[in-house]
């Protein structure tokens, strides 16, 4: 048998370099590039292997650790999960700032390859520097901490166990059931040592999405529950945008009949327009597609995994109202009692419209869903009316900024307001042109995120619209896309704190508290000016004062060959609302004050329409 001796960094990043994907019928690196920050733990092996493939296996230098892991998701789902994004960092604080931007990786489904530095296998040194002790277990490191936010997880204390771990990581990142973070702690010492590789596992192997499809039984099932249904409602998750069905979609709702709301992640599968689409459901989402799922008697959910602000705490549907589940994971497939059809989001849809035959939904509820989807519609353009007050709402700032962009750009949030006055106000003028990291709601993705979605297409304007809290807990990838030339617009609507925060607080009858500034125990009341913050980086900064001046800028911003950040101060208190949807959280059961007796009594009520898993 042939072998290559090299170590094991180096044979890890050969390995990794000679993986391609099948991509619109030309094949492609699967890991295009690396996020590295090095320290002792990975810059004396791993740093020489990549090295050597700096020219065809790219290394960009990070500035934080969790924005490198946030830039390399916010690339990924840019790519639809084609692609998958590497982070490396060293041991210690490290490898555990690259914990949060797994969580986001695992709640959202996304592929992403994570490299740590681990101690040493043989202990001879020990303790190193940055190493946490157990004094009941020495093989625990703080990579163990990884164990609850990936999917696959390995800890390589010798060169030829990555032989086997390799190609089952890069499995579990392909796999659209099992998808997310694949994890490797490399100990310092393994990293350098040689071994003898045999030559075919450096062998060019090129992958594809596999694409599982239904089983026949539980197909059948759903054609005849669906068949039997007067007011059928469908609902659009990410999964169809990472199998690619927004075409299927879209074909099979307008020739059943059948209207479409979307999730969070499933924004923009549909152009706002499209005759099927009746807006975004859930805590987010529109009153149109709220009002039509308490009264739909059977939904047909398509790639989502049904979280809480889809559902309204599983309040939104009909107690008698049944689910057909189309989701390529078993576990997802099957909730609430749902009749199942696992398999591929795009194949499932063509051989379910297949299995139906000649049915199609009474025309009057389609109807109906359009006479409401028309007036959500009226209600959004008022909301999004620009008018000539000194702090804007933010659903005015998301309205001037979808009418200045054309029909290719990609506006991305992540936390904060901003996500439910993207979802319900932003009207998408292509499909897979709207990011909101809403499954773990991550502050600091949004700039990290772009800068990655903008590696992933360079050709057109990435948008990425930030609250000032997390513009403060994580701004440094704007020096990123300085440094490496990936142009973002970021708009930061400054609302003086964590405003959101405050309106659930003062929703539950507490008073207003250490969310906004000026209810915070501060010596002096200083406000941030981001745009001169953004200059320091190399940016340009540019402040607005009303919506008038926001549109200069914003066009400024178009027309500017690098990252511009615009700063503009809006109302704290102006929220899009009237959807109808309940969200459950806790609530004091015993309080002195009468507003949370009040908020009590509102729970409760909230409590007795929800579904219990079935």
């Amino acid at each position: 048998m042939e072998t290559v001796r090299l170590t094991m960094a180096q044979a890890l990043v050969r390995f990794l370099v000679n993986q391609r994907i099948r991509l619109d019928g030309r094949e492609e690196l699967l890991f295009p590039g690396i996020f590295a920050i090095f320290g002792h733990g990975n810059v004396t092996c791993l740093s020489e292997a990549l090295w050597q493939v700096r020219d065809i296996f790219p290394t960009w230098r990070g500035q934080n650790e969790q924005g490198m892991v946030l830039a390399a998701l916010g690339f990924t789902k840019a790519k639809r999960r084609r692609q998958i994004m590497c982070a490396t960092s060293s041991i210690g604080p490290g490898a555990t700032n690259m914990v949060t931007g797994a969580a986001v990786g695992h709640a959202n489904r996304l592929p992403v390859l994570l490299l740590a530095g681990d101690s040493f296998a043989s202990r001879a040194p020990d303790p190193v520097l940055q190493q946490v002790e157990h004094f009941h277990d020495p093989t625990i490191t703080v990579n163990d901490a990884f164990r609850a936010v990936t999917r696959w997880w390995d800890r390589i204390t010798r060169p030829e166990q990555i032989v086997e771990s390799l190609p089952q990581a890069v499995a579990t990142m392909l796999d659209p059931a099992s998808c997310g973070p694949a994890f490797l702690g490399l100990a310092q010492d393994a990293q350098g040592e040689a071994f003898d590789y045999p030559a075919r596992f450096f062998e060019p192997t090129v992958h594809e999405i596999p694409r599982p499809r239904p089983d026949r039984g539980e197909l059948r099932a759903a054609a005849e529950l669906l068949r039997r249904a007067e007011r059928p409602l469908l609902i659009a998750g990410g999964g169809a945008r990472y199998s690619e069905a927004e075409q299927i979609l879209a074909d099979f709702a307008l020739r059943r009949g059948i209207p479409v709301a979307e999730t969070v992640a499933g924004r923009a599968l549909l152009p706002h327009d499209h005759p099927a689409n009746v807006g975004p459901i859930g805590i987010l989402g529109s009153a149109s597609a709220n009002r039509l799922a308490g009264e739909a008697d059977v939904v047909v959910a398509v790639g989502t995994r049904l979280q809480d602000f889809v559902t309204a705490s599983w309040t939104l549907f009909a107690a008698d109202a049944r689910f057909i589940h189309l989701n390529a994971a078993r576990f997802d497939a099957h909730k609430h009692r749902a009749q199942p059809v696992v398999g591929d989001a795009r194949e499932a849809l063509r051989e379910l419209d297949e299995a139906l035959g000649d049915w199609r939904a009474p025309a009057a509820w389609m109807e109906r869903a359009r006479r409401e989807y028309e007036a959500w519609n009226r209600f959004i353009e008022e909301r999004t009316r620009p008018t000539n007050a000194e702090y804007p709402s933010y659903a005015q700032v998301v309205g001037e900024v979808n009418r200045l962009v054309d029909e290719r750009a990609l506006v991305l949030t992540a936390a904060g307001g901003l996500p439910g006055e993207l979802c319900m106000n932003w009207r998408a003028k292509a499909p897979d042109t709207f990011d909101c990291e809403f499954g773990y709601s991550c502050m600091g993705y949004e700039i990290s995120g772009a800068w990655g979605a903008k590696m992933a297409d360079p050709s057109r304007e990435v948008v990425a619209m930030v609250g000032d809290g997390s513009y403060l807990m994580m701004n440094s990838d704007i020096y990123s896309s300085v440094l490496t030339g990936h142009k973002l617009i970021v708009v930061v609507c400054d609302n003086g704190g964590f405003a959101v925060i405050e309106r659930l607080q003062r929703a539950k009858g507490i008073p207003a508290f250490n969310n906004q500034l000026e209810s915070s125990r501060v010596q002096e009341l200083v406000r941030v000016d981001f745009a001169r913050h953004a200059e320091s980086m190399g940016a340009l900064g540019l402040r607005a004062r009303g919506i008038g001046e926001f549109e200069d800028c914003f066009r400024r911003a178009l027309e500017a060959d690098r990252t511009t950040v615009i700063h503009i101060e809006t109302a704290p208190h102006d929220w899009t609302e009237g959807n109808g949807a309940w969200w459950e959280t806790g609530t004091p059961e015993v309080s002195p004050l009468e507003e949370v007796r009040r908020a009590l009594e509102e729970h409760r009520a909230g409590k007795r329409r929800q579904r219990l898993g079935v």
